[in-house]
């Protein structure tokens, strides 16, 4: 097996593009920070397309549209289109409308981006915004269901709280009613070493009240990789997965057949990666990537070339 977490230099950057037609790029933490691009990697994105190389974007942040991607990507610099970004509001639109064959609404614990994505494949939900506490317990076990719900869908949102937790509850001891999590990021990390809870903890508390386990769409289950690689004919051994989360982004990769590369500008260090290849642990050996790079901006000059 070849090695891994080889630091990526020189020749080598020229071989892992040569060897690649599509690249896929996590966002926060490898092509931005908050609102500031990365230095350079504008530039990579720009020059990877004009080198003929398919660009794609894939984002477990579920709190914006395509359009609201494409928006930020194009005012920092990045040459970009919404066909290029797949993000988990959308692709969980995707799957409740192609996979699934949804015939009814969603209650969505979620955000207005979410909404939208629904919206556009022709999804009517319920549940966005605050839900106040009313009544008292043998009320909310007892709380009015909208018939047409037949699926529920949790996603980041700011507005979570114990009457939303206890519909969702409610919905979901139906066994037939669907149950989709954008994805189980516990934790968002926040300039200067701040972090804030993520939309894992949501829907850890859903799956705990309902006793159930969600289909997860966001990165590291397959299902992201599917939802670019059916629509665009993605070969999963020429393509490049890059990241800054071991447990997200490179897993994904690892769980895909895709080749891996980790930017150490965002979360994941190198010695998280080198302890993960030490383990000998089969899960903890899927997050280990097959290259590092300091930043993405060390892919510039062998596309300048």
């Amino acid at each position: 097996m070849a090695s891994k977490c080889r630091r990526l230099s020189g020749p080598i950057i020229r071989e892992l593009l040569d060897s690649v037609e599509s690249v896929l790029f996590d966002c926060d933490g490898v092509i931005w920070r908050g609102d500031e691009a990365i230095t350079g990697a504008a530039d990579v994105i720009n020059l990877l397309k004009q080198n003929g190389k398919r660009v794609f974007f894939l984002t477990n942040n579920s709190t914006k549209t395509r359009r609201m991607y494409v928006d930020k990507l194009r005012k920092l610099g990045f040459n970009a289109s919404e066909e290029d970004v797949f993000g988990t509001a959308f692709c969980s639109a995707v799957y409740l409308k192609s996979e699934a064959k949804l015939n009814g609404k969603v209650y969505l614990i979620g955000s207005n981006a979410m909404k939208q994505e629904l919206q556009n494949v022709g999804i009517p939900q319920v549940g966005v915004g605050p839900d106040p506490i009313t009544g008292v317990q043998i009320d909310w076990a007892n709380i009015p269901l909208d018939p047409e719900v037949k699926a529920v869908v949790v996603g980041f949102d700011e507005h979570f709280n114990y009457m939303k937790l206890n519909r969702a509850l409610q919905y979901l001891s139906n066994p037939e009613c669907l149950f989709v999590g954008t994805n189980t990021d516990t934790r968002l990390p926040l300039e200067g070493g701040k972090a804030v809870p993520g939309t894992g903890c949501l829907l850890k508390a859903v799956e705990t009240a309902a006793q159930r386990q969600a289909l997860v769409i966001g990165k590291p289950s397959k299902f992201m990789f599917d939802c670019v690689a059916h629509q665009y004919g993605l070969d999963p051994a020429k393509t490049l997965m890059v990241g800054d989360r071991l447990d997200t982004d490179i897993l994904l990769g690892s769980n895909c057949g895709l080749k891996t590369l980790l930017t150490l500008t965002g979360v994941s260090t190198a010695a998280d990666a080198e302890a993960h290849q030490c383990s000998g642990c089969p899960v903890r050996l899927g997050m280990v990537p097959d290259y590092i790079v300091e930043s993405i901006a060390e892919l510039l000059p062998a596309l300048q070339a």
